[in-house]
């Protein structure tokens, strides 16, 4: 029995923002790992996932009824070169299901060719497959907006890429695939029509709070401006790195989306570059809010024809001040600290600082941080630990110091700040090694329990999870070695 339910509201746009085109389905497909969170947001039922037709749908075999698949057409900066046309070159969307909590984007990915396939073969590999159902969900996890993942779908078909590779197929969810290069290509093609109705689009799907205001398409732009700088934030925050930050993988919503070669800081370095293909640095870790900005400029390029140069200027100057006064923000969640002291700036620049001379992991030492107790001696095993992660101990004692003089300006006890900090500063990020690990037992002994394993543990990643221990730890040494690129 098909439980899910179509509402195809981008397809009536019509065929000039997309082509339809049907999926390539996998011979022999097989379900390696379906996601019972991302199935509940469809209104799907563990049973339902048992059966033949989520199989068949999940591998792109079988059509559902109300389906409208289709591949999206944008452009897009790639590293700051304007790319004319792009568009789903691997992927399709499915259609838009109605769920409990809202309607979704279903986007099969690694679908076969499309108009916009290029040279490629449009299939996905599976080592690219479960980067992202993983750290989708790891995002969500933390409590970063991202796109979910709700099925992985394996055969025995062959793929060739630097050698041969399995033939995978992603089921992604999204409340929206609309993304700046989306605005981008109907600007650069000179039809502000088409810029016009995409922007009613999203206004009508995504934003109706805005379109009765007279101003809708520059609220609508400011709604998309404030969203990335809060998203990136975010990543700054936690220690994420997109690592391609073009505009075709931006979401006009402020999701993160398209993850490739994604990393997570292990240990905290700003220059950190987690593209191997990024060979000038333009999206290290710490120009992620630069870019975003730099984004945002080349959509309000895109969207000329609706708001005028002055509106949107005024609405890009916004950015910077929401972004650092977000990450303060989520800095001091990370420290503990409720009320707001003109130093904590001063306080926060200069324990990363620390953190980066001395080469500390950052996952870990906020977690363990989480442990600290002001009014225990400088002997306590909480001061010890974080002692022990730094190669100058004085530097640690020093700043530990003066955060002990600061938390003594709060009104909270010791217990209530730890459970707090612990509910912001997580045990456990998809460190790249982990991911190799599943890719690792997946593609050589055809294992797919440790996908299952870790997908549990980033899910709830504030909790401890005895049982996954070891995660929690220093990457082992040969994780430094690892190297991913476009093509991961």
């Amino acid at each position: 029995m098909n439980r899910l339910i179509f509402d195809n509201s981008f397809s009536q746009l019509g065929e000039h923002f997309f082509t339809r085109v049907q999926p390539s389905g996998l011979p022999n497909p097989s379900l390696t790992n379906v996601n019972p969170e991302a199935a509940k947001l469809l209104g799907l039922e563990p049973p339902d996932l048992l059966q033949d037709w989520f199989l068949q749908w999940c591998s792109g075999n079988q059509r559902m009824p109300g389906s409208d698949p289709l591949a999206m057409v944008y452009s897009g900066h790639q590293f700051g070169g304007y790319s004319p046309q792009l568009g789903d070159g691997r992927g399709l969307l499915l259609g838009e299901i109605k769920g409990p909590e809202g309607k979704w984007d279903i986007h099969l990915k690694g679908a076969g060719k499309t108009p916009y396939s290029r040279f490629g073969d449009g299939r996905a590999v599976l080592r690219s497959t479960i980067r992202e159902y993983l750290c989708s969900e790891a995002m969500h996890g933390l409590g970063i907006p991202s796109t979910r993942a709700l099925s992985i779908t394996t055969s025995d078909e062959p793929v060739y890429r630097e050698t041969q590779e399995t033939a995978t197929m992603l089921i992604r969810l999204s409340r929206s695939h609309v993304r700046f290069g989306s605005f981008e290509y109907f600007h650069h093609h000179n039809e502000p029509n088409a810029v016009k109705r995409l922007a009613d689009h999203v206004l009508e799907q995504h934003l109706p709070e805005l379109i009765d205001k007279e101003n809708r398409y520059l609220e609508m732009f400011r709604h998309t401006v404030h969203s990335t700088a809060k998203l990136i934030a975010q990543w700054q925050a936690i220690g994420f790195a997109h690592g391609v930050m073009n505009t075709d993988n931006m979401s006009i919503i402020g999701e993160t989306m398209d993850y490739g070669p994604f990393g997570f800081l292990d240990a905290y370095n700003p220059g950190y570059i987690c593209n191997h293909s990024d060979t000038s640095g333009r999206y290290a870790f710490s120009r992620q809010p630069v870019i975003g900005l730099w984004n945002c400029n080349a959509l309000a390029n895109a969207l000329t024809s609706l708001i005028s140069v002055e509106q949107l200027t005024g609405v890009l100057e916004e950015y910077e001040p929401l972004l650092l006064s977000t990450l303060l923000k989520l800095q001091r969640c990370k420290l503990g600290l409720e009320q707001q002291q003109s130093d904590d700036e001063t306080l926060i620049e200069d324990l990363l600082d620390s953190l980066a001379q001395n080469q500390v992991d950052y996952t870990i030492f906020f977690r363990r941080l989480c442990y600290f107790d002001e009014n225990a001696p400088d002997q306590s095993t909480s001061h010890v630990e974080l002692r022990d992660l730094f190669l100058d101990r004085t530097a640690c004692d020093d700043w530990i110091a003066r955060y002990r003089q600061r938390l003594a300006l709060e009104q909270r006890s010791p217990v209530d700040r730890q459970e707090t900090m612990r509910q912001t500063n997580p045990k456990y990020v998809l460190r790249n090694y982990m991911a190799e690990i599943a890719i690792r037992k997946a593609e050589d002994k055809n294992d797919y329990r440790e996908i299952d394993r870790i997908l549990l543990l980033v899910q709830s990643p504030f909790d401890e999870h005895p049982e996954c221990e070891e995660y929690a730890k220093h990457p082992p040494a040969w994780s430094q070695q690892l190297s991913v690129s476009c093509s991961s």
